[in-house]
């Protein structure tokens, strides 16, 4: 008897690992999970840090679905099964979640009164010059004082020099490499050393360097800041009337670096937005794409500077990617704050001529926490029935 072997099993009908779009390692993600399986897979799984959070059937090759992120770092794992129970996965960390309501939208700006009249309150009471701009980029809601005065930079436009960095790579800087430590040393410790080595790596001298930085920002509509050469090395860690974005009173300013509260605040707007692929940053520097800010905002969350925008609000569930700066007259935060119920932007900036104190970085928390209670406020009654809403306002806004 001649004995007919049996013909193995098609590969097609074995699962192969996911090939994964979204998310990718060392980025934020707003839970978005996204790529493609092979013809052998009848079903994927998305686990969370072990846990199961979503599981479907894939007739077709490619897959995008959202799943809810906690924010902080997550391994994310994608399994793929086929007909006859065989799996492979693909894993992914680490992955910064976001929450989903945060989703980058285009809003415009609109004044909330009541959320004006309580920063000013907090702000007024600072022994010196001020300036902030709030606004949520869910609903517009938002408020400024003195926005476009300007003020010593500091280490705050370092976050400019990041973004002409990512915008020349061609690719996202590898893990580990010389660029990959400068950027993070600058970002998250603020280190003024980091920041003129990349400046140099830009155009071969500190200078030069921050001259091609200015350019790229007037380009992306950031006009009234200025970085004005490198860094002293040894220092450093909708419907309404609009936003007001005016000058009430400003430092006295030699030569140097300096920018306002109303740009630092778009230059983190436009980066939350350039992670979906909107906004100037990737509408308008060409080389710029939501990969770089994706990394940028990851970098960002991982902020070793605390006690500033975060003071307050560091709590369960929320996220203050931020960038701060500070020398001996004056001290400024800018960043983002992301909720459950969606993200505001905040930049808060302080002067004194007779030196500066720690309670600057307490103004930007009383500010941060003031914002976000008041648009946690605000959601909660959009979400309540119409008939409920006006006595909930009453009792919360």
């Amino acid at each position: 008897m001649i004995a007919i072997p049996i013909p193995p099993e098609p590969a097609l009908l074995r699962p192969a690992p996911p090939a994964l779009v979204a998310p990718a390692p060392r980025q934020v993600s707003f839970g978005l999970v996204e790529g493609r399986v092979n013809a052998g897979t009848v079903r994927i799984a998305v686990f969370v840090d072990g846990a199961d959070v979503a599981n479907r059937s894939t007739p077709r090759g490619r897959f995008r679905l959202r799943v809810t992120l906690p924010t902080h770092d997550v391994t994310v794992k994608v399994a793929a099964y086929g007909p006859g129970g065989k799996s492979a996965a693909t894993t992914v960390s680490p992955v910064f979640g976001l929450p989903r309501a945060a989703l980058p939208t285009a809003t415009v700006g609109r004044l909330d009164p009541v959320l004006q009249r309580r920063l000013r309150t907090r702000s007024s009471a600072f022994p010196g010059i001020t300036a902030f701009y709030v606004q949520n980029l869910r609903t517009g809601a938002g408020a400024a004082w003195n926005a476009r005065a300007r003020f010593p930079a500091a280490s705050t436009v370092k976050l400019g020099i990041a973004i002409e960095v990512m915008r020349t790579l061609s690719g996202l800087p590898a893990q580990g490499t010389e660029v990959d430590r400068l950027l993070r040393s600058m970002l998250q410790f603020s280190s003024n050393q980091a920041a003129n080595e990349l400046l140099v790596w830009l155009s071969g001298s500190t200078g030069a360097g921050a001259a091609r930085v200015n350019a790229t920002l007037r380009r992306a509509g950031i006009t009234d800041t200025e970085l004005y050469g490198g860094y002293i090395v040894g220092t450093g860690l909708a419907a309404g009337r609009p936003i007001p974005v005016g000058v009430v009173e400003s430092p006295s300013l030699g030569i140097g670096k300096y920018t306002t509260a109303w740009d630092m605040a778009r230059m983190f707007k436009y980066l939350h937005l350039a992670t979906a692929g909107r906004g100037p940053l990737v509408g308008r520097l060409r080389g710029f794409t939501l990969a770089d800010a994706r990394r940028l905002l990851y970098i960002l969350a991982h902020s070793q500077d605390h006690g500033k925008l975060d003071r307050f609000v560091n709590r369960s569930g929320v996220a203050v990617p931020h960038k701060a700066g500070w020398i001996l007259t004056a001290r400024h935060d800018t960043g983002l704050v992301y909720s459950s119920d969606g993200v505001f932007v905040a930049a808060v900036m302080t002067w004194n001529g007779s030196g500066i104190s720690m309670s600057a970085d307490e103004l930007a928390g009383r500010i941060a926490k003031v914002a976000l209670d008041r648009f946690t406020a605000a959601a909660a009654a959009a979400a309540t029935p119409t008939s409920a809403r006006a006595t909930f306002l009453s009792r919360r806004l």
